[in-house]
């Protein structure tokens, strides 16, 4: 099979993805084999590219919004069929025995796989991946327009959930990539009483937050019709936390949906932005549960990301594009017609 592989961590202007012939993976008995239709590009892999976030060996396959038709099922597998369309997470495996497992947390396992990271991801033209981690995805979504939901929507509901946002608030947005721009139709159609505030520097994201029902949208530097109740963080660099609690209400919960940052958050002086009970939260990976309750959401919802499509062989250039801001909606690698 073909894959774009990482051999070493680089600068993605550097084109470090090499698109390279790799022996096809091999089902273990409770494994699925897919054929990849499509497989989102993310933030993530810009991390693991860019040393941020190394991955632990090399050379590995990235890709962990990956969106496969089951090709072969191993002896074990009862829950799928050849043919079934399905999607993975960024969750690879969990360990099921642990006290993170046990209690409903696995995102937080310590001996987890990483789609991408510690284990083969999307970014081929084939993958393996367990039965228990293959996810049955709704209906009428493209390829490209399932599989930003198998990460930028499913972290994006654990979002919205780990900032308990109750309807009649005001939720800011900050940073309005693949992400948010799902998180925002959700907020709408889940709290329709909210007013969402997005904050955002690049004028077409802004266009498109408005075309989605933000209402107000400015840049991080702007101050919004009224303190924020909830405030989300998606974007990369750290100065944003400081901004977000500057223009919150007492009691208001920051969430920071970003599994790295590429600047330092900086000193928080506690009396202007701490006291008055704010709170700051991090959202640390998905868990197969966040996927199950999204995914069917979406699909009563109607949700259509907004995507970008690239071959496969063109994924640096599509990361390159990530970087720099120029991707409205979402990038998807599209392996199938």
């Amino acid at each position: 099979m073909k894959a774009m592989v990482l051999a070493h961590t680089a600068p993605i202007e550097t084109r470090p993805l090499a698109w390279t012939e790799r022996p096809d993976p091999v089902c273990e008995p409770d494994e699925v084999l897919l054929e990849v239709l499509a497989c989102g590009v993310c933030h993530t892999e810009l991390d693991e590219i860019e040393g941020r976030l190394p991955p632990p060996s090399l050379p590995v396959i990235l890709g962990h919004q990956v969106v496969g038709r089951i090709a072969a099922t191993g002896p074990k597998v009862d829950r799928h069929q050849v043919g079934d369309r399905v999607g993975v997470t960024w969750l690879y495996r969990s360990c099921g025995a642990c006290a993170f497992c046990r209690s409903g947390r696995e995102n937080l396992c310590p001996s987890a796989l990483w789609t991408g990271l510690t284990a083969d991801g999307g970014y081929a033209e084939r993958m393996v991946v367990g039965q228990d981690w293959a996810c049955p995805l709704p209906e009428g979504l493209s390829d490209a327009e399932a599989a930003p939901l198998l990460c930028a929507g499913v972290i994006g509901y654990r979002t919205v959930r780990l900032a308990q946002v109750r309807d009649g608030q005001a939720v800011g947005l900050f940073g309005f990539g693949a992400s948010a721009h799902i998180v925002l139709p959700v907020l709408k159609f889940q709290y329709p009483a909210c007013r969402v505030f997005v904050f955002t520097r690049s004028p077409s994201h802004r266009s498109l937050a408005s075309r989605l029902g933000a209402d107000w949208v400015g840049g991080s530097e702007d101050t919004p019709p009224e303190p924020l109740d909830v405030a989300m963080d998606f974007t990369p660099v750290g100065e944003t936390v400081a901004r977000a609690l500057a223009v919150s209400a007492p009691g208001a919960r920051l969430v920071i949906n970003a599994i790295r940052k590429t600047t330092p958050i900086g000193p928080l002086d506690y009396a202007e932005l701490l006291w008055h009970e704010r709170q700051i939260c991090s959202v640390a990976n998905v868990t197969r549960a966040d996927a199950e309750e999204f995914l069917p959401l979406a699909g009563r919802m109607g949700l259509r990301p907004q995507v970008t499509c690239f071959a496969p062989e063109q994924a640096n250039e599509a990361l390159i594009a990530l970087k720099h801001g120029q991707i409205d909606g979402a990038a998807v690698l599209r392996f199938a017609p």
